[in-house]
């Protein structure tokens, strides 16, 4: 993982380079005009923002990206003019080139070339491919343990981090030190699970519990901590364990990736399921649906989630039941779907006043080549280009190093990577339950009852705090004259969804809490 420039004196040519996955951010852009133009660059937007010729805009169309993704989208930031550089890219400028705004980009590393060449040679026997995979892991881990400094690992007590723990005690002559963070909330609680696999594999084990207001207090610093809007609520437990973890390391090893390489989430298997379904079934009847799905209320879906396994599968798009109202109609292949469940708003929904449209690499369908035809690898591929670098690793490095916590990432090493898909994805996910080939390799270290349990994730329950101990907060930030002040939203439509989940009528949690999360950051900018 890397973030670098380099100046080639002789040449008077600046090079810039960010890392495989994007692990390590790098933002660059323009300030200036004319004769004065100047590219700027750096790991972090405050550090660009410092810069004296610094007056670029917040942009637009990237507030609705952020509204629709939760994060902003690569290669954009949230200001006019100022850019990520794509993981795997190299930008090449000349003193010259500055002030025509010419620079050249060019990839060195590309996963969708990775994904379709492991495609295209894949590992047909089970004990060869875990064994490869397994020696593949164990070599990450242990290039990744190389430090001069204290090193620990992040431990929820899943697959992933069970699994780099486990490996990491194996090269080990001392006890890892693992972390966890467990919380007061009802059903939000992993540190039992933790410690079950700390105390099985003999690690040195720091848990802390924490109460909700302790976890709330977060809240305040996380514009200042990540620097551009950014909706990912479990932000605030990932900034929580990484401050406990900074107490005794300077280094933290965590499970990252397993999900978007070995096929770990619901949506990979549900979703192929669901968009097969909803093909077969004509237009007309899929916009009845999509319109009693979006009136049914609470009490609904609840009994859904009751109605056997696809009930309770189908039960957690929930949120999605508006957003699909107005895709069925024109959905037409399970790409579309996929792009339906990652957004909250539709490109054309979103309610950013006097909008212009944008392109991600969500509507790129040429990453996922012909090559990739099953539509589990296709979200896999995707959520690989878009999700992992801009949402999870931002989620980790921001809360991480606000603490001078450094993170690894051991299944990120790009040979790791590279094995992965060289897997069939029956060796990912085989009866409904995805990283099938992660759990037989750990399954040599951990008994599967200690880490074989339903998807949990990292969630905290913001819904029910907006309804309750943040109410006056989201209150003052969702109230008509603040949502005016920032000029970008549609006051009315906001408001309507503010009063509907206040009420307990519909449960618009992800949709308002990326607005109090812009919200939240407009007023930080306007205090720096």
């Amino acid at each position: 993982m890397f973030a670098l420039a380099l100046w080639d004196r002789a040449e008077r040519r600046l090079t810039l380079a960010r890392d495989r996955f994007g692990e390590k951010p790098l933002y660059y852009g323009y300030v200036g005009k004319g004769k004065t133009r100047a590219l700027i660059f750096g790991s972090e937007l405050k550090a660009l923002r410092s810069h004296e010729e610094f007056d670029n805009e917040v942009d637009r169309r990237s507030v609705a990206l952020f509204l629709r993704y939760s994060y902003v989208p690569t290669p954009n930031s949230i200001y006019k003019n100022i850019f990520k550089l794509e993981p795997g890219a190299t930008l090449e400028v000349t003193p010259e080139g500055v002030a025509m705004r010419d620079h050249r980009i060019q990839r060195y590393w590309q996963y969708e070339h990775v994904v379709a060449q492991g495609l295209a040679r894949p590992i047909l026997d089970e004990a060869e491919a875990l064994d490869s995979l397994a020696s593949a892991l164990s070599e990450a881990v242990g290039l990744q343990l190389i430090a001069d400094v204290p090193i620990g690992a992040f431990l929820s007590g899943g697959i992933d981090s069970s699994l780099i723990v486990a490996l990491m005690q194996e090269r080990s002559r001392r006890p890892v030190k693992t972390f966890t963070v467990g919380f007061d909330e009802a059903g939000f609680d992993e540190a039992p699970h933790a410690r079950q696999v700390a105390r099985h594999l003999g690690t040195e084990h720091v848990e802390l519990y924490v109460t909700s207001q302790e976890t709330r207090a977060v809240i305040p610093d996380l514009p200042a901590m990540y620097d551009e809007p950014f909706g990912d609520s479990s932000q605030i437990p990932t900034s929580i364990i990484s401050s406990v973890a900074r107490r005794e390391v300077t280094v933290a090893l965590s499970g990252d990736a397993g999900d978007e390489l070995f096929g770990g989430y619901n949506r990979y298997t549900i979703g192929p399921m669901l968009s097969s379904r909803l093909l077969r079934i004509p237009p007309g009847l899929r916009g009845v649906m999509g319109r009693l799905a979006m009136d049914m209320p609470d009490i609904g879906w609840k009994a859904v989630a009751r109605a056997g396994r696809l009930g309770g599968a189908i039960a957690p798009f929930k949120d999605k039941a508006y957003k699909l109202r107005t895709e069925l109609l024109k959905l037409n292949d399970t790409d579309g779907f996929y792009r339906s469940l990652v957004t909250e708003w539709s490109a054309r929904d979103v309610p950013v006043l006097a909008l212009e449209q944008a392109d991600t690499r969500q509507d790129d369908l040429a990453i996922a080549s012909a090559a990739v035809d099953e539509p589990a690898q296709r979200m896999m591929l995707f959520d690989g280009v878009t999700y992992l670098p801009d949402d999870i690793l931002v989620k980790v490095d921001r809360a991480a190093m606000a603490v001078g916590l450094e993170t690894r990432v051991p299944l990120l090493d790009h040979r790791v990577a590279e094995i992965a898909w060289r897997l069939p994805l029956s060796m990912k996910i085989r009866n409904g339950r995805g990283k099938w080939a992660l759990r037989q390799i750990l399954y040599r270290y951990v008994p599967s009852e200690l880490v074989d349990r339903p998807k949990s994730g990292f969630a905290v329950p913001v819904g029910r705090w907006l309804r309750g101990p943040l109410r006056d907060w989201a209150d003052d930030l969702l109230s008509e004259p603040r949502l005016k002040e920032g000029g970008y939203l549609d006051v009315a439509a906001i408001q309507r969804l503010w009063s509907d989940h206040r009420a307990g009528k519909r449960d618009w949690t992800s949709r308002l809490w990326n607005v109090v999360m812009l919200q939240s950051w407009l007023d930080y900018q306007r205090s720096v």
